[in-house]
């Protein structure tokens, strides 16, 4: 359908294109005092009274299904009975590579061994509280609530117009300043203020949609994908900041944008291919045709997108496989990377020997504790929550604001963003991974340390 030759839109396509973008808006991007006034997003809200209620649960539940994921995989792969070989959906799923394979079953006996805390070496090292205990206890809670509201309401802000509206009206902005389309702007406020792995996960849907070609995936899911600003709330309180919460996010969000307006342009992220994913069909235009007026074009855009949206049991059934496949496809690589990764940071010494080299860096942009702020900033790496227990301890609050903020905007964490975009399809690997995050740490931590100084 040529949407440059659409009418005027009927009050019905109109409402179809306004209700559920409108629901979509409140529940992914617009922050509302929800429950007893605190500021979060709708989904945010929902997950949060999920786990209150059932949140003790959870752990054990998420490792169950970890398992239950490696022995369904085990069989598919090496039966191949022909219900899952007949499914697209299953058989993507379940028959995997033996790379894969191998991946799930061991993730399947870290959950196994934590859920039991044995101990003894080297069963107390994925046991710990620190390390598979911190995985299974903290993240897989959180990360099973947010997928879990997030794959049911995901098509209300994806499938219904309100991305291509809003895309259309901000082009102009988001194209010179990051290199990405309009339609990412919602992508990236729905990351920043709601959840960073959903970010990455509607970026991820939005490749395979035809959104997005490679490049711009790449960009979004590594500028935007910030850790949610109601976990930022939270660090701010555990590092016992006496700053106002806005100073704290206002240094987030402003060394992030120069973050996003430069990596863009330079290696690894210049030289990824601009082509959309092999196979898809390219569904974007934000172009506004000669003779349209810009807002005029954009509902047109909305319009049209609406009427291509599911029915109801289309959504519900979309929903329903978007969970599946993130509980039985990325939790594994979460429990294994997550795991694997701090035991690294609590049981071997690497961190601290490859910070060495950051001391003297510490010491002369005059930031107390320079050791300890140095060990802090590269263990970001393995989980973000770690360079805020590294200098939890610290007397100098000008430490735990530098750190604390240089957290939020490294985001490559391979307990939870770096796991789900090595697992998603776009084309980001581990090495680009580790470039970016060491690019990200030079360009914001100067910016960080410069305001921090003026402030303390």
């Amino acid at each position: 359908m040529n949407t440059s030759s659409l009418k005027k839109p009927t009050l019905k396509q109109l409402l179809k294109f306004i209700i559920p973008s409108a629901i979509g808006l409140i529940l992914f991007v617009i922050p509302l005092p929800w429950g007893r006034g605190n500021i979060t997003i709708g989904v945010g809200y929902m997950a949060s009274l999920f786990s209150a209620g059932f949140g003790s649960y959870l752990p054990a539940f998420m490792v169950y299904t970890v398992v239950l994921s490696a022995v369904l995989t085990t069989l598919a792969t090496l039966v191949k009975p022909a219900f899952v070989r007949d499914s697209h959906y299953l058989n993507n799923l379940f028959i995997v590579q033996s790379a894969t394979l191998v991946l799930r079953i061991v993730s399947a006996l870290f959950g196994i061994i934590i859920l039991g805390q044995f101990t003894g070496v080297p069963l107390s090292m994925i046991s710990d509280p620190y390390t598979g205990g911190t995985v299974v206890n903290d993240l897989f809670p959180v990360l099973a609530t947010w997928f879990f509201f997030s794959g049911f309401f995901l098509p209300l802000l994806m499938e219904f117009g309100s991305m291509d509206y809003l895309g259309t009206l901000i082009r102009r902005f988001m194209r010179p300043l990051f290199l990405v389309p309009g339609r990412s702007a919602i992508d990236a406020i729905a990351s920043w203020i709601g959840s960073g792995p959903v970010g990455v996960v509607i970026t991820d849907k939005q490749y395979r949609g035809g959104f997005y070609t490679g490049k711009e995936s790449a960009i979004i899911s590594v500028c935007f994908s910030l850790v949610s600003l109601p976990f930022a709330v939270f660090i701010a309180g555990f590092l016992e900041l006496t700053t106002s919460f806005i100073l704290f996010y206002g240094v987030i969000s402003i060394a992030s944008l120069a973050a996003a307006v430069i990596l863009p342009r330079i290696y690894p992220l210049s030289k990824k291919s601009n082509d959309y994913l092999p196979g898809v069909t390219v569904n974007i235009s934000e172009e506004v045709p000669q003779g349209r007026r810009l807002h005029e074009w954009a509902i047109d855009r909305g319009v049209y997108r609406a009427s291509l949206a599911p029915d109801l049991p289309g959504l519900v059934q979309s929903g329903f496989k978007t969970v599946v496949d993130v509980y039985f496809s990325l939790m594994p690589i979460v429990l294994f990377l997550g795991t694997a990764a701090l035991i690294v940071a609590e049981y071997t010494p690497f961190f601290k020997i490859i910070s060495t080299p950051l001391v003297p860096l510490f010491n002369l942009m005059q930031v107390p504790d320079p050791g300890v702020a140095a060990s802090a900033t590269l263990v970001g790496f393995a989980d973000m929550f770690l360079p805020a227990i590294f200098v939890k301890g610290s007397e100098f609050e000008i430490t735990r604001f530098i750190i604390g903020a240089l957290s939020f905007t490294q985001l490559i964490y391979l307990t939870e963003t770096g796991a789900i975009i090595l697992r998603s399809r776009i084309p980001v690997n581990f090495l680009d991974l580790l470039v970016i995050f060491i690019e990200r740490t030079v360009i914001t931590l100067p910016i960080i340390v410069a305001i921090a100084h003026l402030v303390y």
